[in-house]
């Protein structure tokens, strides 16, 4: 077509490569965003002298960017952002002076930023975000006269940034550069005073230093974002940041800054977000935060904030996520806290809030989550708790609650997470529990409680240490609680009463006796332990104690023909403690390096999680020369001796069962847990059966608690297992949740094929996901693990359909893995998207 001028063909599904050949002599632009195109752009592109648009991002290409781009002198714009293009940005592109938007985001870059970059005098769009770009910036582009938006974040950009930024960019509109090792001091900022039109500035998690002046109150009154948190900014909160009213949100968190919340932040009528978070930020909350009627998001948790809760919050009509946890806040909860009608997330734990919770608590209609842990609660628990409909997460543990357990919480037919452990709760468990389906987590134990446990689908899934350390709980023997007592029989009853009235008092003076020995024996043997123990796990206060010698008698002092597994850094023996309960006695080996990291990591992870499809841990023992997990016993060992014992066979119903509950164990972490938390070493050997074939994760050792957001960066120094490892932890050094989704999907593709991703068959660029990817999808019956076709041959055969339905259901299965495995993080499935497409796959293969 000689005469075309213009192709714009994008949100479509084009799939398919780009022609090698492009002879399009007239065209001025090529649109074809979002699509699924493949393969690499075509140096032949360079021909046409016309173009002046080039749009090609947001489709799956890859290899280098054709320095032969150079030469489209015409060129004004060029997005590729949104494929797995790699190598160096080109320095060619710096030829392109008419250039006005480069947008390279979102690929796989590495190098440095060309220095040529700085001859393009037009430029005023810039996006090299979410690459692995390293080096400085170059000062010639910090000259950029013309730059509207600067956006470089996430990389691995190094250096100080020019303090006279402000005077080379006199029109910048947005900076980001978020998530990079940037250094040096804030200087520059204040240089931004003379950016009248600045309206978002975001240098979060670099490592910038110094602190806030007052001058930043000059900054543009169109300023709406200020983001700074992840920093090493020490001094105060400038009380000039108040002049900034047209500010939407302020964050600060993850710094050193000190002293009180000034008052002239209650000024910002405007503002809808500010955190505060992880400083060292003393005094109270103001009452004038009522002025700030915008507010949706207030998050101050983890300083030293005292006083109490102002009643003028009940002012913040818009107020939706309220974090307040982990300062030293006391007195009342105002009752206008309750009143609020969009409040969905609420966070007062580890205060020191008192006395009891009101019946408004009903008023809260559309909240989701409510966390008072670790407070100075006391009173009975309101039945007001029940009309929560909507709630998914209730945490009171840690109070001073007393009375019976309403049962109107029966009602809360969403509730997901709840935890009423180490009160004085007495009487019964409320038999409308059973009505919980929803609950993957329910913790009663240290309380007062008696009687029969309830039977039903929440008692099903939890495990003794969710009841322990209660009066007289009786039933549910799979939890090994004693059987009830029967009722006396009508019959000789006053027989019985009479020989009582004799026997009774004789029995009692022995059973004194007894006590009083036991009590002596008890003290002696407790001194003994802890005299015996240097230091205490961070779990132990929430666990039951078990001293070293009833591990030692539990494993016949640790023999060799209880061993379990021999790991890399210790052992892991199957023992019987002295109430019979089967448990995995993890043994570290303390002379191999990051042992003791490894068991600090794991028990800080595992004494703050609680999960169906997470292993579970019963207690620790540790001192100066052992330490040890007490974990529970899981039957039927690894996923690992299940795949590659020639003894045992998965079908495929079983594999999508434990595929579904490994990514309900990651959702928990990811994004159900209070703290986000990454695994960091997901695999086949970690993920353990009980005798019911539930899959559950173990082996936190590395796990990582990320205490910002889930979007956050971890440094770490141990980056997993090869294979399963994402292909950002080599690059980057840190990790977050994608690299979790990373190592499940190929977890994924390793159950469907029966392949490791380490199998010698892969060598060179040939890797386990692009053997599937180029089975996919026409050749997937090829692929699959013999193991399968054998156990589901015959149902295929008594079906109709069963051949076609075998292969859709494979294939969806490899497309999930396929799409939690791409190498950028941003392209992959979260858990929480994972978990419904897993469920819809198992549904399909039940119905037929």
């Amino acid at each position: 077509m000689s005469s075309l001028v213009s192709i714009r063909l994008p949100f479509n599904n084009l799939s398919g490569s780009l022609p090698t050949q492009v002879l399009l002599p007239r065209i001025e632009t090529i649109s074809i965003e979002y699509n699924l195109l493949i393969g690499h752009i075509p140096a032949d592109l360079a021909r046409c002298s016309t173009l002046q648009q080039i749009g090609l991002d947001e489709n799956e290409l890859i290899g280098s960017v054709p320095s032969s781009l150079g030469n489209l002198s015409e060129l004004v714009f060029l997005t590729l952002g949104g494929n797995q293009f790699t190598g160096a940005i080109p320095a060619s592109i710096g030829n392109l002076t008419k250039l006005q938007l480069l947008y390279l985001a979102f690929n796989n870059f590495e190098g440095e930023i060309p220095e040529e970059l700085g001859n393009l005098v037009n430029l005023k769009e810039l996006y090299l975000y979410e690459n692995g770009i390293a080096g400085s910036i170059p000062i010639s582009l910090w000259n950029a006269s013309s730059m509207i938006i600067l956006a470089v974040s996430f990389n691995n950009l190094t250096g100080p940034v020019p303090t006279t930024l402000g005077k080379s960019m006199p029109i910048l509109q947005k900076l980001h550069m978020t998530g990079n090792a940037l250094s040096g001091g804030l200087d520059f900022i204040a240089s931004l005073t003379d950016c009248r039109d600045l309206n978002d500035l975001e240098v979060m998690y670099n490592q910038f230093e110094g602190v806030l002046p007052d001058a930043y109150g000059n900054l543009s009154m169109n300023l709406q974002y200020f983001r700074v948190a992840g920093n090493h900014i020490k001094g105060r909160i400038p009380a000039g940041l108040g002049n900034l009213s047209s500010l939407i949100s302020l964050d600060l968190s993850v710094n050193e800054l000190r002293g009180a919340i000034p008052m002239t932040l209650w000024r910002l009528e405007k503002l809808q977000q500010i955190y505060l978070s992880y400083n060292r930020l003393t005094g109270s909350i103001s009452s004038d935060i009522g002025l700030m009627t915008n507010l949706a998001q207030i998050s101050f948790p983890y300083n030293q904030l005292s006083g109490q809760i102002p009643d003028s919050v009940s002012n913040i009509s818009m107020l939706q996520v309220l974090q307040l946890t982990t300062n030293k806040l006391s007195s009342t909860i105002p009752l206008s806290l309750w009143s609020l009608p969009g409040l969905f997330y609420l966070d007062l734990s580890q205060n020191r809030f008192e006395v009891l919770l009101p019946p408004q608590m009903a008023k809260l209609k559309a909240i989701d989550h409510i966390d008072l842990r670790s407070n100075r609660l006391s009173g009975n628990i309101s039945s007001a708790l029940g009309e929560l409909q909507s709630i998914t997460h209730l945490d009171l543990s840690n109070n001073s609650f007393h009375g019976q357990i309403p049962q109107q919480l029966g009602r809360l037919f969403n509730v997901d997470y709840l935890n009423l452990s180490h009160n004085f709760l007495s009487g019964v468990i409320p038999k409308s529990f059973s009505n919980l389906s929803y609950v993957r987590s329910l913790d009663l134990s240290f309380n007062m409680l008696e009687g029969e446990i309830p039977e039903g689908k929440v008692f099903s899934n939890v495990s003794i240490t969710s009841l322990v350390e209660n009066q007289a709980l009786c039933g549910a023997p799979q939890l090994q609680f004693p059987p009830c007592p029967t009722k006396f029989t009508t019959s000789n009853s006053s027989a019985k009463l009479r020989l009582l009235k004799y026997v009774l008092p004789s029995v009692a003076s022995v059973l004194v006796v007894l006590a009083c020995f036991a009590l002596f024996v008890k003290t002696f043997m407790r001194k003994k332990a802890k005299a015996s123990s240097e230091e205490e796990s961070p779990c132990l206060n929430y666990h039951r104690r078990i001293p070293y010698f009833e591990l030692a008698r539990a494993t016949d002092n640790f023999n060799e023909a209880n061993l379990l597994e021999r790991g890399s850094i210790g052992k892991v023996y199957k023992g019987s403690l002295d109430d019979g309960l089967l448990v995995a006695v993890k043994v570290l080996n303390l002379e191999v390096e990051g042992a003791s990291r490894s068991f600090d990591a794991e028990c800080r992870t595992l004494g703050q999680v609680r999960h169906r499809n997470l292993v579970k841990i019963i207690s620790t023992c540790s001192n100066l020369e052992f330490k040890a997990l007490v974990l529970e016993f899981m039957p039927n060992q690894s996923l690992d001796k299940w795949l590659y014992s020639e003894n045992q066979c998965l079908t495929l119903l079983q594999r999508i069962n434990i595929m579904l509950d490994v990514s309900l164990g990651l959702d928990y972490l990811h994004h159900q847990h209070p703290h986000v938390i990454v695994h960091c070493d997901l695999k086949p050997r970690n993920i353990l059966l009980d005798e019911n074939m539930v899959a559950k994760i173990s082996d936190f050792g590395i796990a990582k608690l990320m205490l910002v957001d889930n979007n956050s960066t971890t440094p770490t120094n141990n980056i997993g297992t090869v294979g399963y490892m994402a292909p950002e932890y080599g690059s980057t050094g840190g990790v977050t949740i994608r690299g979790d989704v990373y190592s499940f999907g190929i977890l994924l593709l390793e159950l469907v094929t029966g392949k490791k991703p380490v199998d010698t068959m892969f060598s060179g660029e040939l890797n386990l996901r692009q053997w599937v990817c180029n089975a996919y999808p026409t050749a997937v019956m090829e692929i699959v693990d013999s193991n399968i076709l054998r156990t589901e041959i015959t149902n295929t055969q008594q079906h109709s359909d069963g051949a076609n339905i075998f292969h859709r259901c494979l294939s969806s299965i490899i497309e999930v893995g396929l799409h939690c495995s791409k190498d950028l993080p941003n392209k992959r499935l979260l858990m929480r998207d994972v978990v419904p497409k897993l469920q819809g796959i198992k549904n399909r293969v039940l119905v037929n």
